[in-house]
């Protein structure tokens, strides 16, 4: 199989995902503003997934820039990586219908912490097909250390959430804002890879 196949069909995948999230947010059946009250929950969860699953995006597109040619093992982590993200609509659904409960927070930090630990493992088998450079190396270890920083934040908020749910949403977004910018540190290495 070439790259190209798989990162379309992994595009493929997350965009059904956001797909199915967004169908998830039914329309009230008045046309009052007080109507949508309801659903403010329900949006800010859509919000946040639509954030997180963008996230994932463009760090796979990253991380695929390192791969020469797919492996089985790459396939089955990649597949591995979809199928925890496709469970994020179920997570977000639950949690912006349950307003928040601590419940539904656990569950959803849970998925997310599953979704990291997918991701890590797509990288090291990754890594291990990768071209073996210094500055891959370092790159790869630079995405590392935000993955065990978001790990820890999750493994934190999961417990968190029967504490307080307003703490471990706020711990979730800040991991979100720790991502929002993809490591570019991956790029600049094949870049300097290439100039040689």
């Amino acid at each position: 199989m070439n790259k190209t196949r798989l990162e379309a069909f992994s595009d493929g995948v997350l965009a059904i995902i956001i797909t199915i999230m967004v169908l998830e947010i039914k329309v009230p059946h008045g046309s009052e503003w007080s109507d949508l009250a309801p659903l403010v929950p329900v949006f800010f969860s859509y919000v946040l997934s639509f954030i997180y699953v963008g996230i994932y995006w463009g760090n796979h597109h990253h991380l695929l820039h390192t791969v020469k040619q797919i492996s089985p093992g790459i396939i089955w982590a990649n597949m591995n990586q979809l199928f925890w993200l496709s469970l994020i609509p179920f997570s977000t659904g639950w949690m912006g219908e349950n307003h928040f409960n601590c419940h539904a927070v656990a569950l959803y930090s849970a998925n997310l912490l599953l979704c990291g630990m997918a991701y890590n493992i797509l990288q090291k088998t990754i890594e291990r097909h990768a071209q073996d450079t210094a500055q891959l190396k370092k790159a790869f270890a630079n995405v590392r250390k935000k993955g065990i920083v978001s790990a820890l934040g999750y493994i934190v908020a999961i417990p968190l959430a029967y504490v307080n749910t307003w703490v471990s949403g706020i711990l979730i977004v800040i991991i979100a804002i720790l991502w929002l910018i993809p490591d570019r540190s991956i790029e600049r290495a094949l870049n300097q890879e290439e100039a040689h």
